[in-house]
């Protein structure tokens, strides 16, 4: 492909995985043999070339890939006719991932645009394995028996399984102008989107990038967002801390980190341990980390942007919400709120959908049904709330 020193590879797409091997599964785990599987991802940015990542980096077996395509989807499981184009990796249509590596394919020529959904369909030949995979895509995936690699459809196939799940895929990059600007949504399930509509593009960052288009942004964001994940404790997915140079300041084009933690780290231990009480994090432990997140995001050179821990009162999870949780989550936005938090900006989530009556638990509006994830109205109402002048992209 041709060279362009005006251009530079960017995000355009991120989907955070997570480990088969822990001890917390929120999902049917799975892996795949002589299978072919379809995944759809919808871009937020555009630009000149394309580029896939692959990624074993939890496989216990290296992940041998029979062929790669990629193409423009219609709807369900359709592809575009005359779009299909197989992809390489270092040159090669049949490749194998190592354990514990990622793979970028060689970049594909083109015009790319934000909302664009493509469809990338790997053919599996070998027993992968449980799989490297995403929790919550909110994206319907495809899996048939045989090689069906270059196939229109799957749709009607003998043996066709919907997933729920992603496997394999952790983002695609764009060849962009350099110098745009690209915010990372890194945090847990109010990012991941839990509690939107399926295959409807109703999460948060989706809805802050409309915000954007509309105000002729030429930058836009790229979803992080874990679901169960925690700041400080590894499951579900390596913790925040852990996981942020991968997950945030490696991505190509980072300019801006928003980021949403705490609830899981309140919640989760109560939920596990029910009926049972369980040690929780002091409001002094969060703010430390945060802390950490925010000097780290700063050392690299990027503008680090907070958001209130969201409100989760009376949500139908068992041992999840206790008042000494609720009473740390106040604190800790407090100070966000405050004069000595250390990030750049904030946005004040638990406001946006907090019910006025009872502050500590999500507006009927805008909960999901159980109480600790926001509905696509919530989303909406999350997104409104992130003041475009101080976010600057």
């Amino acid at each position: 492909m041709t060279t362009d020193s005006t251009a530079s590879w960017t995000a355009a797409f991120r989907s955070a995985v997570v480990s088969p091997h822990e001890t917390i599964d929120l999902v049917e785990l799975r892996g795949f043999a002589a299978q072919t599987l379809r995944q759809i991802i919808r871009l937020d940015g555009g630009g000149s070339a394309l580029r896939i990542r692959l990624s074993n980096r939890y496989g216990k077996e290296p992940l041998h890939i029979g062929g790669a395509h990629l193409a423009r989807r219609t709807e369900g499981s359709g592809i575009e006719s005359g779009t299909d184009t197989p992809l390489r990796f270092g040159g090669a249509e049949e490749f194998t991932v190592p354990v514990g590596e990622e793979a970028i394919s060689d970049p594909i020529d083109g015009t790319f645009a934000a909302g664009d959904e493509l469809a990338l369909t790997l053919w599996l030949p070998d027993d992968t394995g449980l799989s490297t995979y995403s929790i919550v895509p909110l994206r319907t995936g495809y899996t048939v028996p045989g090689n069906a690699l270059t196939a229109p459809t799957l749709d009607g196939t003998e043996g066709l399984e919907e997933l729920a799940t992603r496997h394999f895929i952790s983002g695609a990059d764009v060849l962009a102008p350099t110098g745009t600007r690209i915010a990372v949504a890194f945090g847990d399930s109010w990012f991941d989107g839990n509690g939107t509509t399926n295959d409807a593009d109703q999460r948060f960052p989706d809805l802050l990038n409309n915000r954007l288009r509309d105000a002729g942004s030429t930058g836009w964001v790229v979803n992080q967002g874990l679901s169960a994940n925690r700041l400080l404790t590894d499951e579900v997915g390596e913790h925040a801390l852990a996981r942020l140079d991968r997950d945030a300041l490696d991505v190509p084009g980072v300019t801006h980190v928003l980021i949403h933690f705490g609830l899981n780290d309140l919640g989760i231990p109560g939920q596990e341990a029910y009926p049972e009480p369980a040690p929780i994090p002091t409001a002094a432990d969060l703010i430390t980390g945060l802390t950490t997140l925010a000097d780290r995001i700063h050392a690299a050179g990027l503008t680090a942007t907070a958001t209130t821990v969201g409100p989760y009162k009376d949500t139908v999870y068992e041992g999840y919400s206790t008042p000494e949780g609720i009473a740390v989550a106040r604190e800790v936005n407090d100070w966000l709120r405050g004069a000595d938090s250390p990030f750049d900006a904030y946005a004040d989530f638990a406001a946006a959908v907090a019910d006025p009556a009872d502050p500590d638990r999500i507006h009927d509006d805008y909960d999901s049904g159980d109480g600790l994830h926001v509905n696509d109205a919530g989303a909406k109402a999350l997104a409104d709330s992130v003041d475009l002048a101080a976010l600057k992209i």
